[in-house]
């Protein structure tokens, strides 16, 4: 019978703490510490121009680039990060809450769109600090890395069971 009652409630402090974790979001304090890009840095591009032999002027250009991406989202991160905190702070079902939880949905919108927009922006810059060498190797890259992806999900699309 203990068994049975301490599992549940292992479960649900498991919960409580993963649920506490997330809820610090991707600021300087929550998971990673290295605020909104401590997943990919740069993501696949980034990856793939390691792969074209940038020279040192290229390198020191694209990290300007990035550095400079970086701090122009700060502002909306930071938003967003104030306003994750005034909902946690408001109590669930008050007018404050759902107040508090608009306002977030509102700057996670405005983030996300800028972000979007910023990294459209920053890939642009990046591909014209390229050689036309470069330009035709980082397609080929691009193109191989769709495949690779193509290829995974098809993989994983037949591992799942229909429903």
């Amino acid at each position: 019978m203990r068994k049975l009652i301490f599992l549940p409630a292992a479960i649900l402090a498991a919960a409580m703490l993963s649920t506490a974790v997330n809820a610090q979001g991707p600021g300087p304090d929550g998971p990673g510490g290295h605020g909104w890009h401590h997943h990919h840095r740069g993501g696949a591009m980034m990856h793939e121009l390691k792969e074209l032999n940038l020279s040192d002027a290229q390198k020191t250009s694209v990290k300007a680039l990035f550095k400079t991406a970086h701090e122009q989202l700060k502002p909306q991160f930071e938003a967003v990060r104030t306003q994750r905190e005034a909902l946690n702070a408001a109590t669930p079902g008050s007018a404050a809450f759902q107040t508090a939880a608009t306002s977030l949905a509102q700057a996670e919108s405005t983030a996300a769109s800028a972000r979007v927009q910023q990294e459209a922006a920053l890939r642009t810059q990046i591909y014209a600090l390229l050689t036309s060498t470069q330009q035709s190797q980082l397609a080929t890259l691009q193109a191989q890395h769709q495949a690779k992806m193509a290829e995974w999900q098809a993989k994983h699309a037949q591992a799942q069971p229909a429903n």
